[in-house]
């Protein structure tokens, strides 16, 4: 898809990926409807022209408001970027069930409704991009983040799905999947902290700008999977190959200190 022009809607747009991807979009000449949370954080986000959306998305009437706003603006939605998320640390076994469905809530079902009420205006004109902000942890899950991976997993699964109920319709679907990326991540989640040894691995980050650099270029080439970086292939790759020897090293990195 050719981006200059088009309009992308952008949720979680106050900071870490949805805020940088908000200014490379800006850059490739989109205009931009941008939600989250804090009106304070979206206009440090706003790149200049914004529509800005302060927004609890996990609210119906919200999610509502915020799209009929863009559309009125704009007249349309051409790329709809499900970047809002939240993670939490800790052993699944002795998670609260209110604070999972909560992460639930905004890492999958929020997606799905925002994707119900763009897809039949795209589907309409045969043409439009849903872009879902996954996780690897969404392709090999994680013991230090078993139900954050699990929303994530979940989350793909519907990407691939959807891909095929759109097929005919013109609209494509891309599925994103970062791996350590310097955000504020950590500091939002709702309980608990990595492991050491995972804390020592963030010097294999990349920046929130690179993960929206590669976001964008899977927009342009309609891809249907970007992993950022390229090299989480083969943490992907090693999973399906040997998953025995990578589930024992991820539970040593869990234990390890």
């Amino acid at each position: 898809m050719r981006i200059d022009g088009k309009v992308a809607f952008i949720t979680g747009a106050s900071g870490g990926i949805g805020a940088a991807c908000a200014a490379e979009f800006a850059r490739a000449g989109a205009r931009l409807a941008l939600a989250a949370r804090s009106a304070e954080g979206l206009t440090r986000s706003d790149p200049g022209g914004a529509l800005l959306l302060p927004s609890d998305l996990t609210q119906d009437d919200a999610r509502r408001q915020a799209v009929a706003r863009a559309i009125e603006r704009f007249g349309q939605i051409d790329i709809l970027i499900n970047n809002a998320g939240v993670g939490a640390y800790g052993p699944s076994f002795a998670a609260p069930l209110d604070e999972t469905r909560r992460m639930m809530e905004l890492n999958f079902f929020v997606p799905l409704a925002l994707t119900q009420l763009v897809a039949p205006e795209m589907r309409a004109r045969r043409s439009g991009t849903i872009v879902n902000v996954g996780s690897i942890g969404g392709k090999v899950t994680l013991p230090w983040m078993t139900l954050y991976c699990a929303s994530k997993y979940a989350l793909a699964g519907w990407t691939d799905g959807l891909r095929m109920e759109l097929a005919r319709d013109g609209v494509h679907t891309l599925l994103v999947c970062p791996g350590y990326v310097v955000t504020g991540f950590q500091q939002h989640v709702l309980a608990g902290g990595p492991p050491p040894a995972v804390v020592r691995a963030r010097r294999f980050a990349i920046t929130a700008a690179e993960c929206a650099r590669a976001i964008r270029r899977g927009v342009e080439r309609d891809a249907r999977t970007v992993v950022a970086p390229p090299s989480g292939w083969l943490l992907v790759l090693a999973a399906r190959l040997a998953p025995a020897l990578v589930h024992g090293r991820m539970a040593r990195m869990l234990g390890a200190s």
